[in-house]
């Protein structure tokens, strides 16, 4: 059967569908678990929380579901030289974004604070709760490191967003890759070159990688329904993972409006941006992300420039300027049509079997 694949075999799950583990607090345990006991991999985005906080959630998550899940950091944290910038860089990025400021009502934020980078103390948790799955974006872990997780029973899994960034990540010792396409929603993890020069669609990323690399490839980006888990299946994928669809489902932690967008006329539109982040990620176009386009230079670096637009970004969601916000989603948003995402587990499971059974 087509569900029968190594990662399924491998992961100890029934279907090789996973759940894209979200970031910046869109993940929730109920979506983990809905997805886990429905037969997929659920996975939960930590990197911006504290290590008592992926406790607290990983005890949620477990008196949810039994089954496997899959908890996800991020190798590289900041791209802010000793966590920090100058002031020359501040008063650039304070006077390209001070009118939306001002149209909100609030003050400019001062320079932020420095970042110092939580990933090793993460890491540690991860490795003391020991979930079945532990995934990792923008960049490689030591092979000692690998292999501590290896010994433990947990598996582990890197994204790529080129050939290279998938050969060095076998070669490191990852036991599974993420092929992540242009399409996806959210942020290009990229490591090797610029998030700009890896743009490269899922469905070619997989060929590529697929030729070059051994280990399981998992397909991410434009994947929303039983047709792009078959095609991507057909092109060598031993699972897909899916999740401006999941996103999009009132189990998710996003805002209502997001939820929301997902489903209206502005989802036929998105962008690749570093105005609200400063790392490159695909949302809904918004007039912040439009009108800034090609200011790069003017923006803060990741992660201080989500520090920076954090209070504009409260304050333009107490007001409704939903045209101030960017809303993570994918290309694939236009053809979404659940918001449960048990019914969607379910339309994607039977969307490809009707596929397969009729080849």
């Amino acid at each position: 059967m087509w569900y029968n694949t190594k990662t399924t075999a491998q992961l100890g799950i029934e279907y090789p569908i996973m759940q894209g583990p979200f970031g910046g607090g869109l993940s929730s345990p109920e979506l983990v678990a809905t997805v886990s006991n429905a037969g997929g991999l659920g996975g939960y985005g930590a990197y911006t929380l504290s290590p008592q906080e992926i406790y607290e959630v990983d005890r949620k998550i477990r008196s949810l579901t039994g089954k496997p899940y899959n908890l996800n950091l991020w190798v590289s944290d900041t791209d802010a030289k000793n966590g920090t910038v100058s002031d020359d860089q501040y008063d650039l990025a304070s006077r390209l974004f001070k009118p939306y400021f001002d149209e909100a009502g609030i003050p400019l934020p001062g320079k932020p604070a420095p970042f110092k980078s939580r990933f090793e103390n993460q890491l540690q948790v991860v490795l003391d709760i020991r979930p079945r799955v532990f995934s990792f974006v923008f960049g490689t872990l030591a092979p000692d490191v690998l292999e501590q997780f290896r010994k433990l029973g947990i598996t582990t899994v890197g994204a790529a967003t080129t050939i290279d960034e998938a050969i060095e990540l076998e070669r490191s010792g990852v036991e599974m890759i993420v092929a992540s396409g242009f399409e996806a929603g959210g942020h290009r993890p990229s490591f090797m070159a610029p998030a700009e020069a890896s743009t490269t669609g899922t469905f070619v990323l997989l060929q590529l990688i697929r030729e070059k690399v051994k280990v399981p490839i998992i397909a991410a980006g434009g994947i929303a329904n039983g047709r792009g888990v078959a095609a991507a299946l057909t092109l060598g994928a031993d699972a897909v993972q899916i999740g401006t669809a999941f996103l999009a489902t009132d189990e998710s932690n996003a805002l209502p409006v997001h939820r929301q967008m997902l489903f209206s006329d502005a989802a036929k539109y998105t962008m690749l941006t570093r105005a609200y982040t400063g790392r490159l990620g695909r949302g809904l176009v918004s007039r912040i992300s439009r009108e800034n386009s090609g200011m790069e230079k003017s923006f803060l670096p990741f992660p201080l420039q989500t520090t920076f637009m954090s209070s504009l970004r409260k304050a333009a969601i107490e007001q409704q300027k939903w045209e101030m916000i960017l809303f993570w989603g994918g290309q694939i948003a236009p053809v979404l049509k659940h918001t449960k995402a048990k019914q969607l587990m379910q339309s994607v499971i039977e969307e490809t079997s009707a596929y397969f059974n009729h080849q």
